[in-house]
C-alpha cells in the first residue's frame, strides 16, 4: 500500500474515494447480499456474483472473464469463504486493468516521445470532452509544457467559445476559425502554429456527432491525414472521452469511435455523478484500451492520472 500512497495520495486519493461513493455503496451492498450467511463459495455464490458484476456495468465479457478466473482458483484452493472471495475478486479486477497499462507510471512532466506531441481528442457531445481538454492543458502547463489547443469542433454552438475560456484558464494558446469551418483546416493551422511557436503539446478538439457514422469516420480520417502531413506520425495519441455515468451507452460509443479511428487511450469522466463506475473495467477490457485519466469533478484539478490499484482500492474500500 505504501507504493500506492506514494503515487496516488493526499487530496487526489480523497477525491477518488469521494467520487466513487455511489458506485461503492451500490456494489458492496449487492456483494454483501450475495455473501450473507454463506460460509463457503459455491456455484450459487458465483452465479449471484456474476449478476452483481453485470448489473454494476462491468459488462458481460469482462464479467465472464473474472468469474472464470475465480472458478479456477476456487477449484484449486477447494475452500474459500466470503472474505477470501472479496480478496480474489479485487486481485482479478486489478489484474485486468493492470494488464492494459504501461509498467511506467505516466506523469505530466515526463520527457515527451515527440516534440511537439500531438493529441487528438474524440467523443460525443456532452461527455465532457472540451472540459477534459482544458484540464489536460492546465496539467501540462503546470508541468512546464507549452500548450496549443486547436478548436476543430466547428459545428457545435459555443464549442469554440468554451474552449477559449479553458485555454485562458490553462495558460494555453487557442487556434480557431469561424464556426462551420473545415475541421481539417483548423487542425492544419494548429499544427503549423505549434511548429512555429515551438509548442511541446498540441491538443486538437473534434466534433462529437454520432448521428451519421459514415460522416464521422470520414471527418476523423481526414483530420488525421492532414495532421500526419504536417507532423509525421501524428497524432501521437488519440484519446476517447466517455461519460462514466451513462453505463452501457458508453460501450456503444466506444464501439463506434474505435471503428472510426485508432483510439489508444481512454478518459472516463463524471465518475462522481452515478453508481456506474464499473464501466471503467468493462470498457477498458473489452476494447483492450487503457484508461489513462479519470474525471472526478468540475474543478480544473479534478482530472487524475488513472491508477488501477488506487481505483480498485477505492472501489472496495
Amino acid at each position: 500500500m505504501s507504493l500506492l500512497k506514494s503515487f496516488f495520495s493526499g487530496k487526489q486519493k480523497e477525491n477518488l474515494d469521494k467520487s466513487l461513493t455511489k458506485t461503492r455503496k451500490s456494489f458492496l451492498s449487492k456483494l454483501g447480499t450475495v455473501l450473507v450467511g454463506k460460509a463457503k463459495v459455491n456455484v450459487e455464490v458465483l452465479d449471484n456474483l456474476e449478476e452483481v458484476l453485470i448489473s454494476s456495468d462491468v459488462g458481460v465479457k469482462t464479467t465472464l472473464k473474472i468469474i472464470n478466473s475465480i472458478e479456477t482458483r476456487v477449484s484449486k484452493e477447494k475452500y474459500l469463504n466470503g472474505e477470501e472471495l472479496k480478496i480474489i475478486l479485487k486481485e482479478e479486477i486489478i489484474k485486468i486493468l493492470s494488464n492494459l497499462s504501461s509498467n511506467k507510471k505516466f506523469q505530466f512532466s515526463d520527457v515527451l516521445s515527440h516534440v511537439p506531441y500531438v493529441i487528438m481528442v474524440v467523443g460525443v457531445n456532452g461527455v465532457g470532452k472540451t472540459t477534459t481538454i482544458g484540464k489536460l492543458a492546465h496539467k501540462y502547463s503546470k508541468a512546464g509544457k507549452k500548450v496549443i489547443l486547436g478548436a476543430a469542433d466547428t459545428f457545435r454552438a459555443g464549442a469554440i467559445d468554451q474552449l477559449q475560456i479553458w485555454a485562458d484558464r490553462a495558460n494555453a494558446t487557442l487556434v480557431k476559425q469561424q464556426m462551420g469551418s473545415d475541421p481539417a483546416s483548423v487542425a492544419f493551422d494548429t499544427l503549423e502554429s505549434g511548429l512555429t511557436q515551438k509548442a511541446d503539446i498540441i491538443i486538437i478538439d473534434t466534433a462529437g456527432r454520432l448521428h451519421n457514422k459514415v460522416n464521422l469516420m470520414n471527418e476523423l480520417s481526414k483530420v488525421k491525414r492532414v495532421m500526419n502531413k504536417i507532423i509525421p506520425e501524428s497524432p501521437h495519441e488519440v484519446i476517447l472521452v466517455l461519460d462514466g455515468s451513462t453505463g452501457q451507452n458508453a460501450f456503444e460509443q466506444a464501439k463506434q469511435f474505435t471503428k472510426a479511428t485508432e483510439v489508444n487511450c481512454l478518459v472516463i469522466t463524471k465518475l462522481d455523478g452515478s453508481a456506474k463506475g464499473g464501466v471503467v473495467m468493462g470498457i477498458s477490457d473489452q476494447f483492450q484500451i487503457p484508461v489513462k485519466f479519470i474525471g472526478v469533478g468540475e474543478a480544473i484539478d479534478d482530472l487524475h492520472i488513472f491508477n488501477s490499484e488506487a481505483f480498485v482500492d477505492s472501489f472496495f474500500q
